[in-house]
């Protein structure tokens, strides 16, 4: 059974670091376009960043390029998120998915398969 975990998640001043990891059970990551989404109470499920099954092209939205950082930890089977600078807009639950999007369309959630989810973690920014 395919399973997904995100972990790194909680509260942290605007301003702060934090760094999310996601790991896989049942699969390799490796062999996986893999994506980080957010979703604050109210909006909709935002693509932050994503990264190419090669492990070489990167993609980011414009409201987190230049703060966060994906990469792929491949001795772990884990992608992780390097978030830099959080701001007030950044709060939400934090999901990574797998899927085979070979351009920016992994930005995008429909390219997702529904059963390719985590549960989410919490980021809170406050001071």
């Amino acid at each position: 059974q395919v399973q997904f975990v995100e972990s790194g998640g909680g509260l942290v001043k605007p301003g702060g670091p934090l760094r999310l990891s996601c790991t896989a059970s049942g699969l390799s990551l490796d062999n996986y376009a893999i994506g980080w989404f957010r979703q604050a109470p109210g909006k909709g499920r935002e693509g932050i960043p994503c990264i190419m099954k090669d492990g070489g092209r990167t993609y980011y939205a414009d409201s987190v390029a230049g703060r966060f950082t994906i990469s792929r930890d491949t001795d772990n089977n884990a992608v992780t998120l390097q978030m830099d600078n959080l701001r007030a807009q950044d709060p939400a639950v934090y999901y990574c998915a797998a899927g085979y999007a070979t351009t920016n369309h992994c930005l995008l959630a429909r390219y997702y398969g529904r059963n390719y989810w985590g549960k989410g973690t919490l980021v809170t920014v406050s001071s």
